[in-house]
């Protein structure tokens, strides 16, 4: 099976092909698949489907032709990724799948709207951001109040002093399990100019990212909350570079880089094992020019 390998701000992706919905991803393959030592690695996977061929999301097939499968790292099904969205919008264009312009993609948040040309950075309308209340996260024993924001995905926005470079996000930040049942994305954020934030982001099933492209709006959506200026754009800095979230009275948008960087084929044994320790004397995959 072919894959190709993107990334958006250096939040990395493996993309599998499956028009049809005929693999079954398991969260043991897609484990297997990221895994950075023995499978391809990434923080997750774009699984390109039909909309129409996908029970869940069949009933968006008459506003997007694809439907976007992302799975975390460790193989949990999640509802969005602003990241992997545009990363995903950049393969169909790439890949003949749809042409550039704008378009929309199925996702389990809904459709979302892109817009890209052939080349250059990807925008997407990631919805109205919902505000939720407020809660806590603990990071190695420093506890920090933070907004509850809502973009398809949970999250946490933490708008703190303590310079975010120094954090220790190694382990799962602490927070109220009856406020986030299925766990969170924690952002912990440094308001470092005009509009401008750096954010470093715990994501649920993944750990530490690079970035996070919904994390990045509900990054402004706090930053934009504590300034007293509900929309604007604002510029958020990650440890993979930098994406711009601009808010309206209506949605948010996110734009930033989509980037495919190799293809190849999947070893079968790594899918059908679902681990990629099998044999060792089998490589977990092998590129093609």
């Amino acid at each position: 099976m072919r894959f190709v390998k993107g990334h958006g701000t250096e939040n990395d992706f493996v993309i599998l092909p499956d028009p049809d919905a005929r693999l079954e991803l398991t969260p043991a393959k897609v484990a297997a698949l990221c895994d950075r030592r023995a499978g391809i690695g990434g923080d997750g996977v774009l699984r390109v489907v039909r909309t129409e061929r996908c029970a869940e999301a069949a009933d968006l097939a008459g506003a997007a032709e694809w439907f976007m499968d992302y799975r975390n790292a460790d193989g949990g099904i999640a509802e969005m990724c602003g990241n992997g969205v545009r990363v995903f919008a950049r393969y169909l264009v790439d890949a003949g799948l749809a042409a550039a312009g704008e378009f929309g993609i199925a996702t389990r948040g809904g459709i979302r709207r892109v817009r890209l040309g052939e080349t250059g950075d990807v925008t997407v309308d990631m919805g109205r951001p919902g505000i939720l209340g407020e809660s806590r996260a603990t990071v190695a024993g420093r506890t920090y109040d933070g907004l509850n924001v809502n973009m398809g995905n949970p999250h946490l926005a933490c708008l703190i002093d303590d310079p975010v470079a120094g954090l220790d996000l190694g382990r799962e930040p602490e927070f109220d399990r009856e406020v986030y049942p299925h766990g969170v994305n924690v952002e912990l954020i440094n308001v470092v100019g005009d509009h401008a934030v750096a954010m470093r982001v715990h994501e649920r099933g993944s750990g530490e990212t690079r970035s996070c492209g919904t994390g990045a709006v509900a990054t402004a959506v706090a930053a934009a909350r504590a300034a007293g200026e509900p929309t604007g754009a604002w510029q958020v800095r990650v440890l993979g570079g930098s994406v711009t979230v601009t808010l309206d009275a209506d949605t948010s948008y996110l734009s930033g880089p989509a980037v495919l960087v190799a293809s190849g084929v999947i070893e079968s044994g790594l899918l059908e094992s679902g681990s990629a320790h099998g044999n060792p004397a089998v490589p977990a995959f092998s590129a093609t020019p």
